[in-house]
């Protein structure tokens, strides 16, 4: 049997040959002896403290040893390694050193050339290697003292690594143990969900030890062991975008009685006027969706924000939270039920359908025109918000725009062609919508007509005890319009005339004592398609919320903006 004797010169010796041309120096053994228990002093060193996980960085194709010292024979041992980015091969030797010579009785030290020749002849007795990506361990109840070497190498790319060695197995246990049945399991399943479960590990229970689980979540597969899914984590780092430049738009210029004529092209995004060189902003790089959550002794997990009808893999690991080591249950896979299918709606062509969208959420309508036809007329009213309106005609891609209040869509027809629109609601709220689709080459629409700006202009200067003047913009067509007041309090805010402005709500839906008039009006000149009414009969000193609907030919209403108004107190 070998004697433990001497190990530690060894040891010493291979940490030092590369001073080839000088002697060993001469040091104080005892305090050797103890540096070499000390975990701290060889962390980054080829020195494997005993009971403590090191972490290490291999580059590949270059080998990479390590080495401790088992002091006494029949010495339990264990040796854990946990490859993190790439498959590891490693291999587990006992050093054949030959035993002290007689120069330590005459105190002559031998030559350093000569001891390396002594030590380098034999490679030693191989105990164990390994091949592969797995949590591997070299485990023995008893071994020999001398000086173990452990070699790592990494054929594939340059990876990090986990390193543990004991000779105390049995009281440290540093690694979390598994229960009888490591496996996770998917408890339950929805479109954007996952429940999952495990039984506890017994190291918090049996040995009071402090244990949490971590759950990661990710796309492509399995890992089996923490350090890999979080090198995998900070690998896939992502920086964000700087934001794009904002558009430039001119400000609100009054002509007349307030308003900008439509032939102007007022809304329409203007051109960047400046000179300045555009800044080129590089692609966003790939993020990969992999997560990373702690929560605690709880061994039941709801994943959610998941993407319906997706492969997720989904992996436990047991940590202890007093030395970091952790270790992996075997992961489980699931796939995300499919979104619900949604409704499609039939519309009728020259029929007004109306169209309730929950927040966030879509509708699908379908129209299908059953002659041959060159255009397609679509209306959509936005009662609320704005919501986003996509078409597509046997399948390809036709309008894409916001919609806010009224607006007709011009789409070229095809024949036998069949439209699909899609609705999406706004985030803030609820949304409520009328919609028409037709073939048919008619003027006379159940939609009023409607200005670029449907806002009401309040005149200061005009504005009495009694009585308010607004003024608000027509177009070439004839219609109908009534002006409504209420008074309101006088903190009464921009944020509750916005709650209550429905542009599908007309004029029905009002008291009759709150209607001021009604009038019809139009101007086959849009420079001068702007009529003013003085309203009277008010109290000094109130607040009145003033409203205007256009009602169209088949009786359908568009309410313009809402316009707050406060006549003078004293006159």
């Amino acid at each position: 049997m070998r004697q433990g004797r001497g190990w530690s010169s060894a040891l010493l010796l291979l940490l030092g040959l590369g001073c080839l041309a000088q002697k060993l120096p001469t040091r104080d053994e005892g305090l050797f002896q103890m540096q070499i228990r000390d975990k701290s002093l060889f962390h980054d060193s080829s020195v494997v403290p005993d009971g403590a996980e090191i972490s290490g960085y291999i580059f590949r194709d270059t080998p990479k040893r390590y080495y401790f010292v088992v002091e006494e024979d029949n010495t339990p041992l264990s040796v854990t390694v946990t490859p993190c980015d790439a498959p590891l091969e490693w291999k587990l030797t006992l050093q054949d050193l030959p035993e002290e010579s007689s120069g330590e009785a005459s105190g002559e030290p031998e030559p350093l050339d000569q001891q390396k020749q002594q030590v380098t002849v034999d490679e030693g007795t191989d105990l164990f290697s390994y091949k592969g990506n797995d949590v591997e361990s070299y485990v023995s109840t008893s071994t020999p003292s001398g000086l173990y070497q452990l070699e790592l190498l990494s054929t594939e790319k340059d990876s990090n690594f986990k390193l543990y060695a004991t000779t105390t197995p049995e009281s440290d246990q540093p690694y979390p143990q598994l229960p009888y049945d490591p496996r996770v399991d998917v408890t339950a399943l929805g479109r954007t969900t996952v429940t999952l479960a495990w039984k506890p590990t017994p190291t918090g229970s049996l040995m009071g030890q402090p244990v949490q689980y971590c759950v990661v979540i990710n796309k492509e597969h399995n890992f089996k062991s923490m350090c890999a899914a979080e090198a995998k984590m900070s690998s896939d780092d992502a920086f964000m975008l700087a934001p794009k430049p904002g558009r430039d738009f001119s400000p609100f210029d009054f002509e007349r009685f307030g308003f900008v004529p439509s032939y102007n092209g007022f809304g329409k995004d203007r051109g960047l006027t400046s000179n300045k060189i555009s800044r080129v902003y590089p692609p966003k790089p790939k993020v990969s969706d992999i997560q990373k959550v702690c929560i605690g002794n709880k061994n039941i997990f709801t994943v959610s924000n998941l993407k319906p009808d997706t492969q997720y893999y989904f992996d436990v690991f047991a940590v202890n939270s007093a030395t970091n080591t952790s270790t992996a249950y075997v992961g489980t896979f699931a796939r995300t039920k499919e979104e619900a299918r949604q409704k499609t709606f039939e519309l009728k062509d020259g029929k007004v359908s109306n169209v309730f969208i929950k927040r966030k959420g879509s509708k699908f309508l379908r129209f299908a025109p059953v002659s041959s036809h060159q255009r397609v007329t679509l209306f959509v009213h936005s009662c609320l918000d704005t919501v986003q309106v996509q078409v597509r005609r046997d399948g390809k891609l036709v309008l894409s725009q916001n919609a806010e209040g009224v607006r007709q869509f011009q789409l070229r027809g095809k024949p036998k062609a069949k439209y699909l629109i899609r609705l999406r609601g706004s985030r803030k709220g609820a949304s409520t919508l009328k919609v028409l689709a037709t073939t048919r080459p008619s003027s006379k629409h159940p939609f009023p007509s409607l200005p670029d700006d449907t806002r009401i202009k309040a005149f200061d200067k005009l504005r009495t005890c009694t009585s308010v003047t607004v003024a608000w913009l027509g177009t070439q067509d004839r219609n109908k319009y009534c002006i409504y007041r209420k008074e309101v309090a006088d903190n009464y805010g921009e944020e509750q005339r916005r709650r209550e402005q429905n542009q599908c709500a007309g004029p029905e839906s009002r008291r009759k004592s709150e209607k001021v008039l009604c009038k019809y009006f139009h101007s086959l000149n849009l420079q001068k398609a702007v009529t003013t009414e003085t309203i009277k009969g008010l109290e000094p000193g109130k607040t009145y919320l003033l409203d205007v609907y256009v009602v169209g030919h088949s009786g359908h209403s568009v309410k313009y903006q809402s316009k707050l108004v406060k006549t003078r107190k004293y006159c």
